[in-house]
């Protein structure tokens, strides 16, 4: 080990993912993309290319089989299932017909077909608004290299031979990479792209060690056996740390073991305010595997289902009956406790691979033709996934919530239709919750301005904060030259989210937010004191929103608000929340 502080000290930032902090060697990993060459197939040998992809499929799955096998021995079921995906792509009638046909029409070799295909399929997913969708375009991504290694008769890369304990610094680390990963000496995990869902960032939670992505270039700043901190708290790379620093994250380190039991403790009681006002912390969650996730995490219900991963997970529309069976898995699940699923929101920015025809490109998909506006337009897809809702209400507390509705003329067409498929279940004596809710997100500008039409109609509002910002502010969130005002506490969104509490109350409706601002105890505090009255979150965040609320009073954060509300500066009003958080989280 060299001398703390030998070379300068650089400090690198990017997206804390899995919490923990480490010390240790860089390991560099960088993956590329499979070369292959191009070529004309002879007509007589057309035939033989055929049954070399198929060979190489074949080949695939047993290698995926024998990884996930690994998986589930290693880190259990659930991380297991991550291979799923990646067992469906191979078995997609649609990517292997396209694949054949343009072989077919080209007589290019088949490397050359399955790649152009596959890609299309890649950008697809890569488009998708959902950040945990986005990912699956990793899944897609991942097997097609592997096809396409099997088909040159190549072998990969993998992360199963590292020599000692080292810290992992990669430009990308696929799903079979994750998998592979060598558990007793991966000590963090680091890369330059990525996300909060990315396969990467599920192993580094499972091993329990920090990891962090969106770097952007830090493989291009260190070299193999470099020393690093990763801070898996606040998301810092710290390339040559001080004796200074080196002492300093050591006592950071002993702190915050000490704040992850408080909030452990915490997260076992209820969600009450010093004040004794109580504060619903729900869960957001994509499919029925994480119902668990809710439970372990102390969830109150679950506040926002979403329910397009059902579609998007095999690349075509489930029928009524497998999406009742999975509504009907989640109402059971939660004993009573409210389930709100939201309608299917695919479309534009959320195009659905395999069904070509139900979708157009355009020129600005976040703006265009998705979520309610998709289903109202097909009426049939609407009314399986309405009826399958319906008969899932009878075996629990469902709530239904319309995305992206603009007004209140979307709001009655989407009730009309769900009044027939209220009939069509009565007629068959179908049972279902006559008493339902039906509500109404609020994340398009229009809806936000015309909230108290929409709350003589709606059984209340969730208001989706990572939309609601982006329509309001014209912010692009996926466009880094722009990131920096995607600003929460901008006065604008205050001011709708005070409006919206505002109606809503008026005519005794509930507000829920689902966005990340529920999630972050930053926000949170503020959030509650504009009145919102329930916050739902991904499951593993609740336990910090919930150790904040109840170490304040609702009076503070009513107070809190008031004054955020006559600030004219985002910065200041996000450092009043800030301020007002730290000083009851214990922060140091």
């Amino acid at each position: 080990m060299p001398p703390p502080g030998a070379q300068n000290e650089i400090v690198a930032q990017g997206i804390a993912a899995s919490q923990g902090i480490a010390y240790g060697q860089v390991f560099l990993y960088i993956k590329s993309d499979v070369e292959f060459p191009s070529y004309q197939i002879d007509p007589g040998k057309r035939m033989e290319e055929i049954a070399r992809f198929e060979q190489a499929l074949l080949v695939t799955r047993q290698q995926i089989q024998k990884i996930q096998a690994e998986v589930e021995k290693n880190l259990g079921s659930e991380e297991a299932r991550i291979f799923d995906a990646h067992l469906l792509v191979l078995e997609d009638e649609a990517l292997i017909a396209e694949t054949i046909r343009e072989f077919e029409q080209t007589s290019k070799n088949v490397e050359v077909c399955f790649n152009n295909v596959s890609q299309r399929y890649i950008s697809a997913f890569a488009e998708i608004d959902d950040e945990y969708l986005r990912e699956r375009a990793g899944d897609i991504r991942d097997v097609a290299q592997r096809v396409i290694q099997n088909l040159l008769g190549q072998t990969g890369q993998n992360l199963a031979c590292l020599a000692d304990k080292r810290i992992i610094v990669a430009n990308d680390i696929t799903p079979s990479d994750a998998a592979g990963i060598d558990r007793s000496r991966a000590i963090a995990i680091v890369t330059d792209g990525g996300s909060k869902t990315s396969h990467a960032v599920i192993v580094a939670r499972s091993m329990r060690c920090p990891a962090i992505v969106g770097l952007r270039d830090l493989t291009k700043r260190v070299k193999d056996g470099d020393w690093i901190i990763v801070d898996g708290y606040d998301g810092s790379v710290i390339l040559n740390p001080s004796e200074q620093t080196l002492f300093r994250y050591g006592k950071i380190q002993l702190q915050k073991r000490g704040v992850e039991q408080r909030l452990h403790e915490a997260n076992r009681r209820p969600s009450i305010t010093l004040d004794g006002i109580p504060v619903p912390l729900r869960a957001n969650i994509e499919k029925v595997d994480e119902l668990q996730l809710v439970k372990d995490n102390c969830a109150e219900g679950v506040g926002l289902f979403r329910s397009e991963y059902l579609y998007l997970r095999d690349r075509r529309i489930p029928t009524e009956q497998e999406q009742y069976l999975a509504y009907k898995t989640a109402a059971e699940s939660m004993d009573g406790a409210p389930v709100t699923i939201r309608t299917l929101d695919l479309g534009g920015d959320k195009p659905m691979p395999g069904n070509p025809d139900m979708f157009s490109p355009e020129a600005n998909p976040f703006l265009g033709f998705r979520a309610i506006r998709f289903c109202l337009e097909h009426v049939d897809l609407f009314k399986d996934q309405l009826r399958a809702i319906l008969r899932a209400s009878a075996h629990g507390k469902v709530l239904l919530m319309y995305p992206m509705i603009s007004g209140a003329r979307e709001f009655d067409r989407a009730n009309a239709i769900l009044d027939e498929c209220r009939a069509e279940l009565r007629r068959s004596a179908t049972p279902f919750d006559e008493t339902m809710q039906v509500g109404a997100m609020i994340e398009i500008p229009g809806a936000a301005a015309t909230v108290d039409i929409l709350a003589r109609k709606s059984g209340f509002f969730s208001i989706g904060t990572n939309d609601l910002i982006q329509y309001t502010l014209a912010i692009d969130r996926g466009n880094d030259r722009i990131a920096h005002l995607y600003e929460p506490t901008h006065p604008a969104i205050l001011r709708i989210i005070d409006t919206v509490v505002a109606e809503a109350h008026k005519q005794k409706r509930k507000v829920s937010v689902c966005g990340e601002m529920a999630s972050d105890p930053v926000y949170a505090a503020l959030l509650l004191g504009l009145g919102v009255d329930e916050l739902s979150m991904t499951p593993p965040l609740i336990a910090p929103v919930k150790y904040l609320v109840r170490a304040m009073k609702m009076t503070d954060a009513r107070a809190l608000a008031a004054k955020a509300l006559k600030k004219e500066s985002p910065e200041e009003i996000y450092a009043m929340c800030e301020k007002f958080t730290n000083e009851r989280m214990m922060v140091e």
